[in-house]
């Protein structure tokens, strides 16, 4: 596996060492950084070590920066006709395909480059992805350009724009996972670990609950009997649909008593009862006495008196009176 890294603090020059090869361009090391100078135009840079394979990354420090075309190559040729390429213009970072020097845009993240950004472009089968600082910005599936195994700068020469610690490195295998050809046995997990559960294939038997489970219930499919409710419960009582007979009451009921159908015989009454009588509808006159009174002087005396209407006065004593008819 293939590494390829440099800090570029060193002394000030022209020359970058046997480690680069300046593919376009005049680029130099000033203050322990790289310069693409300001010549103007377009300027590629290469590392001179290549990856051992296709599937690998590169990354570079932006240290300066202004408006202008800056940028990290990988899975190139050797004179970065082909590859990949993830630039910045001074608004977005762009993902490239490059096929023959012909530069097609396979993915944009919009933010202009700032100074400290890290830039990196990685490949890995057709998975393509470019990131900022760590912080993955695109990621794209792209077959353009399949094999390729050298790294680099593509870049304005612009005075204002600065580079500083480049690296870029085969990457390990294994580190994206296809899909298995096989099933292995599961291995334990230690620790806790969550993963969203998929819908089963088919239905186990249920397992107790323990503590308490509330669930809504819904309709039931039938009726069950009906079950003694305890305490009081009223309700309003409908018409009846057919007639009972009648019970007896017990205790004192009130009610009015209506027309009687048939004649009693009337009981007799036990105590006293009084009545008011009503004034009579005729007077009769008093008939003359067909005798006058005899007035004898024992206590008893004897009257007759016709049999008819007649009104007696007797002196106010202490007498029997008989009447007979």
């Amino acid at each position: 596996m293939a590494s390829f890294s440099d800090d570029f603090n060193r002394a000030d020059s022209s020359n970058l060492g046997p480690g680069w090869v300046e593919v376009s361009g005049d680029w130099s090391i000033v203050s322990n950084q790289l310069s693409p100078g300001a010549a103007g135009g377009t300027i590629i840079l290469r590392a001179a070590t290549a990856m051992d394979s296709s599937d690998h990354y590169a990354q570079v420090t932006i240290a300066a920066t202004t408006a202008a075309s800056q940028g990290v190559w990988c899975r190139g040729n050797s004179n970065i006709s082909s590859g990949y390429l993830w630039r910045n213009n001074g608004t977005s970072w762009d993902l490239f395909s490059v096929v023959g020097g012909s530069f097609t845009v396979i993915g944009t993240y919009a933010a202009a480059a700032a100074p400290g950004d890290v830039a990196k472009v990685q490949a890995v089968g057709t998975t393509i992805k470019g990131l900022i600082n760590g912080v993955e910005r695109v990621s794209t599936t792209n077959t353009a350009v399949t094999t390729g195994t050298s790294v680099g700068i593509r870049s304005d020469s612009a005075a204002a724009i600065r580079y500083d610690d480049f690296t870029a490195a085969d990457v390990t295998a294994g580190a994206t996972l296809g899909v298995a050809t096989a099933a292995d046995a599961a291995q334990p997990l230690t620790g806790a670990k969550a993963a969203a559960l998929g819908a089963a294939t088919e239905t186990a038997a249920a397992q107790p609950l323990t503590g308490v489970k509330a669930t809504a219930l819904i309709a039931a499919a039938e009726q069950d009997t009906t079950q003694a409710l305890p305490g009081t419960k009223s309700t309003a009582l409908g018409f009846a649909s057919a007639e009972d007979a009648a019970q007896p009451l017990t205790g004192v009921l009130p009610t009015a008593l209506g027309t009687a159908t048939a004649v009693e015989t009337a009981l007799p009454l036990t105590g006293s009862k009084a009545a008011r009588l009503g004034t009579a509808v005729e007077v009769d006159t008093a008939r003359p006495l067909a005798a006058p009174s005899t007035t004898m002087s024992s206590p008893e005396r004897t009257y007759r008196i016709p049999a008819e209407r007649r009104r007696l006065a007797v002196a106010v004593e202490h007498r029997t009176l008989t009447v007979r008819r």
